[in-house]
């Protein structure tokens, strides 16, 4: 398993834990999912409650990069800041949307502004109509240095202008991201001093109809996986 890094983060922090994701960890692994729970000071995973223990259903196939999820996440009850500096209620915002989720940062030399990407290319390849439907949520976990502008200036860059950027407080965006499986640690500068960032790097998919997270992709799903899917996903249904 891989855990989103910035470069040099192995030799900056020798033996670090890498977060495991809060499923049956014999699928996961073989599904090659990246980081999902975050291990405690004892080194026993966090206690995460139920809501976040996936049971995972047709996952396994290597043909689909989509995971079907047995027991579907809640929705995190996490009110944020957005890009305008206004206050952003997830729940409320994206009640009865087709939404996805992701944990990241604008300083990823990688994996974050990928999976934006990939994400936006094949939102473009919808109707105009399926397109104005999809909300994609980009929750920062390096809240000190994404500011609401800094945000505002990578989102369109990255992926597209009409993505949520979120940032705030740490303690509740981890807590937030626990609650859908997805473990994150706080930034740490390393001893070349680089700032790792360390976190799941899974995007959720959320219902229009339930509100539930049902669908989760690893960090190697691409435009044309998204493109698919995305059809399925704005109606609630499995991909």
């Amino acid at each position: 398993m891989s855990a989103e890094k910035t470069p040099g983060a192995d030799t900056a922090r020798p033996g670090r834990r890498t977060p495991l994701i809060v499923a049956a960890v014999a699928i996961v692994a073989a599904l090659g999912i990246t980081a999902a729970v975050s291990l405690g000071d004892d080194d026993k995973p966090a206690n995460t409650g139920s809501s976040s223990v996936a049971e995972v259903s047709g996952g396994t196939d290597p043909t689909k990069a989509a995971t079907v999820l047995d027991r579907p996440f809640t929705k995190p009850a996490l009110v944020l800041t957005d890009t305008k500096g206004e206050k952003y209620d997830l729940r409320e915002r994206t009640k009865g949307k087709p939404t996805l989720i992701y944990f990241g940062y604008t300083h990823c030399p990688d994996v974050c502004p990928m999976t934006m990407s990939n994400i936006a290319i094949a939102k473009k390849q919808l109707p105009k109509a399926d397109q104005d439907k999809l909300q994609v949520v980009f929750v920062t976990t390096d809240p000190e240095r994404d500011t609401p502008a800094e945000l505002a200036k990578w989102l369109p860059a990255a992926g597209d202008s009409s993505f949520t950027g979120l940032t705030g407080d740490f303690a509740a965006i981890q807590a937030g991201a626990r609650q859908i499986g997805i473990g994150i640690d706080p930034p740490k500068k390393g001893t070349d001093g680089k700032v790792v960032s360390m976190h799941g790097a899974q995007v959720i998919a959320f219902s229009p109809t339930t509100d539930q997270g049902y669908v989760l992709y690893g960090e190697d799903a691409s435009v044309d996986d998204y493109a698919k899917d995305l059809p399925k996903l704005i109606k609630g249904e499995n991909p």
